[in-house]
């Protein structure tokens, strides 16, 4: 399940949870996704801000993980591997080569790197499906 940040239409803010970007798409679309302070239907998904842990709290976050929870870090960890293995770099061109290939100007690929916070929305606004890609410190074993 992902958690998204929602926003409707008069800045309500909220989250919901979601099995994928489809399964929010698809229920937006048949209308089941509503505000609930207000009950408006126009709900869009809103940037989240990763979270981001000090040494130390990642430390007690450490202690506090069993052995399921250090299965899905190893996952997240293969996952976001794979994709920076399969995907092409491209810094802090991510923004501008994103909408190219959205509107077939470049060549159909995955890519990845960096964008501010309003290159991001402006992302979101056109359309243009992404995700951040969960970043790592080195293990320390």
């Amino acid at each position: 399940m992902i958690r998204f940040s929602l926003i409707c239409e008069h800045e309500h803010e909220f989250e919901g949870w979601f099995r994928g970007n489809d399964d929010f798409d698809m229920q937006k679309k048949r209308g089941f996704v509503d505000c609930p302070a207000c009950g408006s239907h126009k709900v869009e998904k809103a940037l989240m801000a990763p979270a981001v842990s000090t040494a130390r709290k990642q430390e007690k976050i450490a202690l506090a993980m069993g052995d399921a929870q250090k299965q899905a870090l190893a996952q997240l960890k293969a996952m976001a591997e794979k994709v920076r293995e399969n995907a092409d770099y491209v810094g802090d061109k991510f923004a501008e080569e994103a909408r190219k290939i959205h509107f077939g100007e470049s060549d159909a690929r995955g890519i990845y790197g960096e964008a501010t916070l309003e290159e991001a929305k402006g992302l979101v606004e056109d359309g243009i499906e992404f995700m951040p890609i969960p970043s790592f410190p080195d293990d320390r074993n």
